[in-house]
């Protein structure tokens, strides 16, 4: 039933009164349009919603590697790699074992390789998805198609966290429901965490691992501030309300009023300085560059989530070793072990891993063979990545490659497939979660993806 303000009841009882000058349809038009007018306005673009079944997990935390992580050098033995070291590959090339230390760890027996004993502490949390494969060896375009579910760069598509606010909103109005820290810098820009033909209210905002969101500085005069934005609002609603207005109107208005309530917000919760002395030395906080950098980076996440940010995504470089190998990856593992580590450590510690699903990985693989004197070549056909928290189970393997590890053989999971399954555990469906487009219903999946269900706690 149609609910009115008391101070519209006078309105309609005068356009009562009229019906004997009016047709009985006209009226019921009139009164329509006047219910419309005073019914309860709608929800907030950010507003929760709820999921289309039961969600295993509330938020996401994308911890990605951009430039393709080695995985034949960090968490992937092949004991017939080891075996036929210096051999001619099946499909060209030489075979080439890694000269890192393997050992298995905790209960599962998982293999990792000596560069990576914090994240190996957290074995028995891990999930592997170990046949995964993707359709371009391209970066950028893989990048993208990893973050956006196409790589058709003909037409810019949503953000895969575009698409999960778009479908559940923000528990959090206070704050935007998508941040993305120092996001991937040369391989789709903010193609990677925008809204695309979605509303911009669901687009990702960017920070920077010293905490700075540009462009967003409390004035010293609050109540002057306040007074300005509220004369610009009131153009911009004018605006909006005109015939033919362009959709983005509104979202500038939302935007605007929800910048102002981050002044007061954002910059307390992106200090990290306040945390604990323990907490950041275990990060890895006072640390020196990179590692110092991502550490950073972790903690945001986990006090971004922990406020009720619903997709977090954080990112280091400088995983594409074509060359220099071996220095280049004792360099990036040390960067991010232990922060790794300690998110999913902290996560654990305050109940959140409960509620969180982290997700982390890279574009693609790398290839068994090598590649010049000290590299390896990009893989697509099979390579892994890891969930662990909300939703799946501990200790779990999905997939695998072939023996020298080229092929995903079992378990096979395209990006599409992937997408798919991050949704379910999210709760929603990814063939409802659809937006009318150009004529057409669009998803993350595009006309894809199958949920891996058996990877479900």
């Amino acid at each position: 039933m149609s609910s009115f303000h008391p101070a519209s009841l006078s309105r309609r009882a005068a356009l009562q009164t009229t019906a004997a000058g009016f047709g009985y349809m006209a009226l019921q038009g009139l009164l329509a349009a006047e219910a419309a007018r005073n019914a309860a306005p709608p929800l907030k673009p950010l507003s929760p919603r709820p999921p289309h079944f039961a969600a295993k997990a509330k938020r996401i935390i994308f911890v990605f590697m951009e430039g393709s992580m080695s995985q034949h050098d960090t968490f992937e033995y092949k004991p017939e790699l080891v075996k036929n070291d210096g051999k001619t590959a099946p499909g060209g090339g030489r075979l080439t074992a890694s000269k890192f230390k393997f050992s298995q760890h905790g209960r599962t027996g998982s293999w990792f390789s000596e560069l990576l004993p914090g994240i190996a502490s957290h074995a028995d949390k891990l999930t592997w998805l170990r046949g995964l494969h993707t359709d371009t060896p391209a970066h950028p375009q893989a990048v993208v198609q990893l973050h956006t579910g196409s790589a058709n760069a003909a037409l810019t598509r949503p953000s895969m966290g575009a698409w999960l606010l778009y479908g559940l909103g923000s528990p959090n109005q206070d704050l935007p429901g998508y941040i993305t820290v120092n996001p991937p810098p040369n391989f789709g820009g903010a193609v990677n965490y925008g809204s695309a033909f979605l509303p911009a209210h669901y687009q990702g905002t960017r920070i920077t691992d010293q905490g700075h969101l540009p462009n967003l500085k409390r004035s010293s005069a609050a109540d002057l501030q306040r007074r300005q934005l509220d004369l610009v609002q009131s153009f911009n609603r004018d605006f909006a309300a005109q015939p033919g207005a362009p959709d983005p109107v509104n979202a500038i208005i939302d935007s605007y009023e929800l910048a102002f309530r981050m002044q007061d917000k954002v910059s307390e919760l992106l200090d990290i300085s306040k945390e604990p002395a323990a907490t950041q030395e275990a990060y890895g906080v006072n640390a020196s560059g990179p590692k110092a950098a991502f550490a950073r980076q972790c903690l945001m996440a986990r006090r971004l989530s922990e406020a009720g940010v619903r997709f977090v995504e954080i990112c280091q470089g400088g995983w594409d070793h074509h060359n220099n190998l071996h220095k280049g990856l004792i360099d990036r593992t040390q960067s991010i072990d232990q922060p790794v580590a300690a998110l999913l450590t902290d996560l654990e510690q305050r109940g959140l891993l409960e509620e969180t699903l982290v997700l982390f990985g890279s574009e693609f693989g790398r290839l068994p063979t090598q590649q010049g004197p000290d590299g390896r070549d990009h893989n697509i056909t099979g390579y892994s990545m890891f969930l662990t928290g909300a939703g799946v189970k501990k200790g779990y393997t999905h997939g695998a490659t072939d023996e020298l590890g080229i092929k995903a053989v079992e378990g096979r999971m395209h990006t599409n497939d992937l997408h798919a399954t991050l949704l379910a555990l999210m709760g929603l469906d990814h063939e409802r979660l659809t937006y009318r487009y150009a004529g057409r219903d669009f998803r993350l999946t595009d006309v894809a993806g199958e949920v891996a269900r058996d990877i479900f706690a």
